[in-house]
């Protein structure tokens, strides 16, 4: 037999399943693998979580061929531990770990803070599905909790509808996504402005300037909840910003504000290779300078009119309207050379549904309730860049990005 094959790989195979508990330190895993590595054994599946500085480690192994040698292989590891005041646990068996069931899906979860009777829940819905929970991985612990579940057994898209109804009973939000490659692989994301991107609605920075801010708020609300066309909505503000004078434009761009999290997100984007652009039903004047200011790959919205330095109450050129954010979404995502598979769009109103729906990930960012009921997934806590961890992307690798930020501009 050459040293390339296996001993070893039938089902009924002789296995250990060694597990190593206590006090963290250097070398431990190393030291485990040379005790183990005296008899010549086969390295099967390997698991390592340290939590708090306590490790569980767990190496599944061929068993030794020899007769006699799997006793003095437990002595041995349960000496070694013993040395290093930890604990060992020695369990024969045969064969590798059962086959994971077919239907596979990361299922990131979400708390402000992420209580034991919530994630209890979680747990027992997916398990209702006929899914089956393989590993569980902390994505970050601030400004949120986020813990992802990789589960088997189970499509995604059941899943995904029965979570999103427990995610509602219990005040968490809760995220499903297919696994696979294409779940670090999506490589353009499309966000709304107002209410999304920043904290503010752009027309309303207008209408105050105009003095009927009231009027254009109360017609804003009505759109985005879906009660009136949006269309028919924005030519009816639009015109009631008529004779405000351009310099107003200024004005505005000086005090929109960016939502909290919202240069984290699109900076932890930009270095991990992600295209990132806005889709706004709110206006070029605006959406431009932020383009500029933010990095972004692509950026449309609708253009208010300016003739002889006043606002003439018009928009000009194509609508930027419910059908339009979906038409944007699928035109960048031909000019990024991305699969509308891969790509995730962001927004928080009703005439975000049709790119939210368009997406291979949409995700209601603070939305209204019907935008949370039709999205894929909702987040509900106010940090724009908690979308990362929707994405597998950990706190670990965001911070690292801004200490490199940091470094290159410092």
């Amino acid at each position: 037999m050459s040293a390339s094959q296996p001993r070893q790989t039938a089902d009924a195979a002789p296995t250990l399943l060694v597990k190593i508990f206590g006090k963290d330190r250097p070398g431990i895993t190393a030291g485990l693998f040379d005790t183990l590595a005296a008899y010549s054994l086969d390295v099967i599946d390997i698991e390592q979580v340290v939590t708090r500085g306590r490790i569980v480690l767990c190496a599944l192994v061929t068993a030794p061929e020899a007769g006699g040698a799997e006793g003095e292989l437990r002595a041995t590891v349960h000496s070694w531990a013993e040395s290093l005041k930890l604990q060992a646990e020695i369990i024969s068996g045969t064969g590798d770990n059962r086959p994971r069931g077919s239907g596979r899906s990361h299922v990131t979860v979400l708390g402000h803070p992420l209580s034991a009777e919530s994630t209890a829940a979680i747990a027992a819905r997916i398990t209702s599905t006929g899914g089956n929970i393989d590993r569980i991985f902390r994505l970050a612990k601030y400004p949120v909790t986020a813990v992802e579940f990789a589960v088997s057994g189970t499509e995604t898209e059941p899943l995904r509808t029965a979570l999103a109804t427990e995610a509602a009973e219990i005040g968490v939000d809760v995220a499903v996504v297919s696994a696979g490659l294409h779940h670090r692989a999506q490589r353009l994301v499309v966000m709304d402005v107002d209410s999304t991107l920043i904290q503010d609605e752009v027309i309303e920075l207008f209408a105050a300037h105009a003095g009927c801010e009231e009027q254009v708020a109360e017609v804003t609300a009505r759109a985005m909840a879906g009660e009136l066309d949006f269309e028919q909505s924005l030519h009816a503000r639009v015109a009631l910003l008529a004779g405000l004078d351009a310099s107003v434009v200024d004005k505005v761009r000086a005090e929109v504000r960016l939502t909290p999290g919202a240069r984290t997100l699109i900076r932890t984007l930009k270095r991990l290779g992600y295209q990132v652009g806005v889709v706004s039903g709110g206006f070029t004047q605006v959406t431009d300078g932020l383009k500029d200011q933010l990095g972004l790959d692509f950026a449309s919205a609708n253009t208010l009119e300016i003739v002889d330095g006043k606002l003439t109450g018009r928009v000009v050129g194509e609508i930027v309207d419910r059908a339009g954010k979906a038409r944007l979404l699928r035109r960048f995502a031909a000019e990024a050379g991305v699969p509308l598979s891969q790509t995730v769009a962001i927004g928080d109103g009703a005439n975000d549904l049709d790119m939210l729906n368009a997406a291979g990930l949409g995700v209601a960012f603070n939305a209204k309730p019907v935008v949370r009921r039709a999205a894929h997934t909702a987040v509900n806590v106010p940090f724009l860049d908690t979308v990362l961890y929707l994405l597998g992307i950990t706190r670990e690798e965001v911070e690292e990005v801004e200490a490199t930020e940091s470094a290159e501009s410092g």
